[in-house]
């Protein structure tokens, strides 16, 4: 029987074609790649979960996963197969909302993204997310870009929140996203405040405070210097883009690059000033993405709903 086939009976005629405890296992065998780690997390033997497995490929007559020296992989087949997993899982969990007295949400969210996104996240989003889901809790992970896929990818984050190019990949599925300014910004005593526009050129001489090199506007900004020969030699690094901008109000000479959500206040207060720079653009986005082979748990949901609400 195709996988076609079975979900059609299951939803459209309602017939309970296989045990979801085997579903759910596959799931969580694919999105961690062990038999072992699922296990363990499942609270089952390794035998159970391999049986649960075995039964599954039976019963659709194909091969889920190669098992290669102890390791696991999907096949062509069993990646397919795993979206129709996560939709078989997620109309099973609605149905049973339906018939059961709802539940609150519980449970623990990890989520990956730049330094200067975290303010965002613990004074607006964290707040309201736990008025509304007191038993969810939540850790941030900060990392720059490569970093932050590189853990959705080994599913030890649940979604990622970038400021960086923007990102369109199959793998991944947007849950929001925005286009960022960004602007050079100094201390409201420097002598280029009140110039209408600045030179690139005579920008790069002063003296720079920027975040991390990985740090994803910061990377951008080397990029686009070096694809026209031109280089910054920082004074000073540091990942806390708030200290950055202490900084340039204590240091009048000082320059950096920040996006505008961060400057907003100290610019409004006339501590800090943004410089319009000749010829000069960057288009940073703000994303948050999970991967489209993620088991959406309640609480991912219920931050899904938060954020969709904060920035509606």
């Amino acid at each position: 029987m195709t996988v076609e086939k079975i979900l059609f009976r299951l939803l459209i005629q309602g017939e309970p074609i296989m045990d979801m405890k085997n579903i759910n296992t596959f799931i969580y065998t694919a999105e961690l790649g062990s038999f072992t780690k699922a296990a363990e997390l499942l609270g089952y033997s390794q035998s159970t979960v391999s049986f649960q497995i075995r039964q599954l490929e039976e019963e659709l007559g194909t091969v889920l996963f190669e098992r290669i020296n102890r390791t696991v992989t999907l096949t062509d087949r069993g990646k397919e197969i795993l979206r129709y997993a996560h939709r078989m899982k997620q109309l099973a969990g609605e149905m049973q909302e339906m018939v059961q007295p709802k539940q609150e949400v519980r449970g623990h969210l990890r989520i990956a993204m730049s330094d200067s996104l975290c303010e965002e996240i613990a004074e607006k989003l964290f707040v309201l997310l736990q008025r509304k889901y007191p038993e969810v809790t939540m850790k941030i992970v900060i990392a720059g870009t490569d970093e932050m896929f590189r853990l959705l990818n080994q599913n030890q984050v649940d979604f990622v929140y970038t400021l960086d190019h923007h990102i369109y990949h199959s793998d991944y599925v947007i849950v929001t996203e925005s286009q960022e300014a960004v602007h050079f910004v100094t201390g409201y005593q420097n002598s280029l405040n009140g110039k209408k526009q600045v030179l690139l050129q005579e920008l790069i001489c002063q003296p720079f405070i920027l975040t991390e090199k990985e740090m994803s506007y910061r990377r951008m900004l080397s990029e686009y210097l070096a694809s026209r020969s031109l280089e910054i030699q920082p004074v000073f690094e540091v990942g806390n883009t708030e200290l950055i901008c202490r900084m340039l109000e204590k240091n009048a000479s000082a320059i950096s690059l920040l996006p505008d959500y961060v400057t907003e206040k100290a610019v409004q207060e006339k501590r800090l000033v943004r410089l319009e720079v000749k010829d000069f653009q960057l288009a940073i986005w703000k994303q948050l993405l999970y991967h489209r082979d993620k088991w959406i748990s309640p609480q991912m949901q219920a931050f899904m709903n938060v954020i969709k609400e904060v920035q509606a």
